[in-house]
């Protein structure tokens, strides 16, 4: 079995106020002529289809227009709901869909495969969507051991019994820690308990099928993996993370979340995402994982990189220097994040520099230690207008504000200015 791992595409996302939606049109593009060309068997979506609980229209249907074309390919497609989106509203029609289709975001059903077939028989796929604890334990299937959902709880007199029922190592036990600040005194849940009492109910099911291949999509943040600038962390203290030993025996372990591609052991690994989402990503090569499951296992992964239009970089050096020097040329074309070292940050520098970046979308001011401006707070605002100073501090204590917000702030400031001369 053939199948091509990718996972948070985000649909509908920006980059500090540009439109990727075109580049995410794109990606599926690639995505459809990589399943033709290599017949792929399978696509698993690791969670993550959409940036937010209510999507853009536009994102909305380049979802239905990628499942429609990678069904028209000749694969089967297994997506799963991720941190980001709104479960019920992903899979509300999930029961409508082509049967080559599946689209799990229900955690009752974690224990159910998506069964593919190939020449060497079943290969059993397990998707298990973004489990949030407070809410997911009441909905996973019971546990193998017929004990109370609540032996999974963190907190309470718990610790008194066998939380792990044999099968925790002291890394996971010392996962099930307290968590502090709960007034009502009631109980919480690990991401890694959560995640272990669903992983219970796959290894239910698989000991029906003995030897049988297997596959496990999820969405989770596992120990191990690194993480950019750009994921929503769904970790408080570190008990969020989950450990990579809960897959221990799976053939191989698709994961989302992390959007830096990354192996966390040789059969679990994190396809990252297709775009870059910051600037922390800039040095990533986006890919896919194409992944060769054979009758004894994986026979190999293999990246596919994704098609980049646009590149990221990050630039460092005086505004002139940026402007002037022959290296930077390189980068007329990418998203670039500025980071100015002139002693006295100069006037209007976003403009100026998109002279010869028109896609720069960040800057930052970092002077040289000891070049600190020592005039007064007056004397470094006399002359410019009042639209002048609060775009500077905007831009001092973030970045630049995109042409939406310095439309507000020129509203703004209007309205002051006539509140003020009406009295």
């Amino acid at each position: 079995m053939l199948a091509l791992h990718t996972s948070d595409w985000h649909l509908g996302r920006g980059l500090h106020g540009h439109d990727l939606l075109p580049a995410q049109a794109a990606f599926v593009d690639h995505l459809v002529e990589v399943v033709r060309a290599e017949s792929v068997d399978v696509v698993l979506v690791g969670g993550d289809v959409h940036d937010r609980a209510i999507p853009p229209v536009r994102a909305l249907e380049l979802f239905d227009e990628a499942l429609s074309r990678l069904r028209d390919a000749g694969t089967r497609v297994v997506a799963i709901s991720g941190n980001h989106d709104a479960a019920r509203r992903l899979g509300d029609k999930s029961g409508l869909l082509d049967p080559r289709i599946r689209i799990r975001t229900d955690p009752a059903a974690v224990g159910v495969p998506v069964i593919v077939e190939d020449a060497d028989g079943p290969v059993r796929i397990y998707a298990i969507p973004y489990l949030e604890p407070a809410t997911a334990h009441a909905l996973l299937p019971a546990t193998q051991t017929g004990r109370p959902a609540d032996a999974n709880l963190i907190g309470g007199d718990l610790f008194g019994g066998d939380l792990s029922g044999g099968d925790l190592s002291g890394g996971e036990q010392a996962g099930l820690e307290l968590t502090g600040g709960n007034p009502s005194g009631a109980a919480a849940y690990s991401q890694a308990a959560t995640m272990r009492r669903a992983m219970r109910a796959v290894r239910a099911d698989l000991a029906g099928h003995p030897g049988a291949r297997s596959v496990v999509l999820a969405h989770a943040w596992v120990t191990g993996g690194a993480g950019s600038d750009s994921e929503r962390d769904i970790s408080v203290g570190g008990i969020g993370n989950v450990p990579s030993s809960l897959f221990d025996g799976i053939t191989y372990t698709a994961l989302g979340h992390l959007h830096r591609p990354q192996a966390i052991t040789p059969a679990v690994r994190y396809s990252g995402s297709p775009l870059a989402f910051s600037f922390s990503e800039a040095a990533d090569r986006k890919a896919s994982l194409l992944v060769d499951v054979g009758r004894d296992g994986v026979r190999a992964v293999r990246g596919v990189e994704v098609p980049t239009e646009r590149r990221m970089a990050v630039l460092r050096g005086t505004l002139h220097e940026l402007l002037t020097a022959a290296p930077f040329a390189a980068h007329e074309r990418d998203f670039v994040s500025a980071v100015l070292t002139d002693p006295v940050r100069p006037g209007d520098a976003m403009a100026t520099l998109q002279r010869r970046f028109p896609h720069a979308l960040r800057l930052a001011h970092e002077p040289p230690a000891g070049a600190a401006d020592e005039r007064s707070f007056g004397e470094r605002t006399r002359g410019r207008t009042d639209l002048e100073i609060t775009t500077a501090f905007v831009a001092h204590v973030r970045s630049d504000p995109s042409p939406r917000e310095r439309a507000l702030l020129t509203e703004a400031l209007d309205a002051a200015r006539i509140a003020e001369e009406a009295a």
